[in-house]
């Protein structure tokens, strides 16, 4: 079974004896793309107020869903059997599943009284060291300097052929074998929805440490952490009203979210969660 199907599994569990939210609105970025990182996601809202991101920049996600009119057709929708969608679906369907996905387990965590705690740094607290070997899934600069500035080796795995080849302090590559002699592995949490988490991992089991990045590094992680993820760094939405406001004019939103670092070893778990609501 895949991560995604371990996941909707879990919620469905959490939720068997709770009422099953559904779907308030759908809030999107502005079309076409403004280029800016803020406006790369969506936001799903439920009607208890959860927020689920997901990345709409793959498979032409967002000019569909503003294509589709307001609400994307999903208002009103039972949340769980949308996110069924994420592992069951593609295109659009799976990108609506995920935020699905995403705003269940906020709406958990909510009912449940738990919140991640806030991240330290911009690199899911990896803290590379002098001589070792990182391994970063994504070509993303901003980031890449955090990592050669300390002292360790960088290999960047991309998609893009024409980013290709060696830069002044790490190098691009397009051979994920070249993640297996990797100390630590930073992804962002894009793998869950384009279909290249599984083979990523495969390369990643000599990593000591492997953090999942991003706003949407907020679904539940147990099926992840199980795989071998060690840390998940999402956005934590603490004013939805004005998150949504700054999303759909496509202005930054930092400020009405806090970035969150949830390790491995310090979560309770999704059964340990459903039990305070029983």
């Amino acid at each position: 079974m895949t991560a995604a199907a371990e996941t909707v599994d879990a919620l469905a569990r959490a939720f068997a004896a709770l009422p099953r939210p559904r779907v308030r609105a759908l809030h999107l970025p502005p079309s076409p793309w403004n280029g800016s990182k803020d406006a790369e996601f969506a936001a799903l809202e439920l009607d208890d107020g959860a927020l689920g991101l997901s990345y709409v920049l793959l498979d032409g996600a967002l000019a569909a869903l503003h294509g589709a009119g307001r609400g994307g057709g999903v208002v009103g929708v039972d949340a769980l059997e949308l996110a069924r969608a994420w592992p069951q679906g593609e295109g659009v369907r799976r990108t609506l599943g995920f935020a699905a996905a995403h705003a269940l387990t906020r709406s958990l965590f909510d009912r449940a009284g738990y919140a991640p705690p806030e991240a330290t740094d911009s690199i899911g607290g990896l803290d590379p060291q002098p001589g070792e070997h990182v391994g970063m899934v994504g070509f993303f600069p901003p980031l890449v300097k955090q990592v050669t500035a300390r002292g360790a080796r960088l290999t960047v795995l991309e998609l893009r052929a024409e980013l290709a080849g060696d830069r002044a302090g790490f190098r691009i590559t397009l051979d994920a074998a070249e993640l297996e002699g990797c100390d630590k592995v930073l992804m962002t949490s894009t793998v869950l929805l384009n279909d290249t988490l599984d083979a990523v991992l495969a390369r990643c089991a000599r990593a000591r440490a492997l953090a999942m990045i991003g706003p949407g590094a907020g679904v539940l992680p147990d099926a992840l952490f199980a795989r071998g993820v060690t840390l998940m760094g999402g956005a934590w939405v603490v004013d939805a009203a004005g998150f949504c406001r700054a999303l759909a004019a496509g202005e930054p939103w930092g400020r009405f979210a806090r970035k969150s670092a949830l390790p491995r070893d310090t979560y309770p778990g999704v059964d340990a969660l459903a039990a305070r609501l029983r």
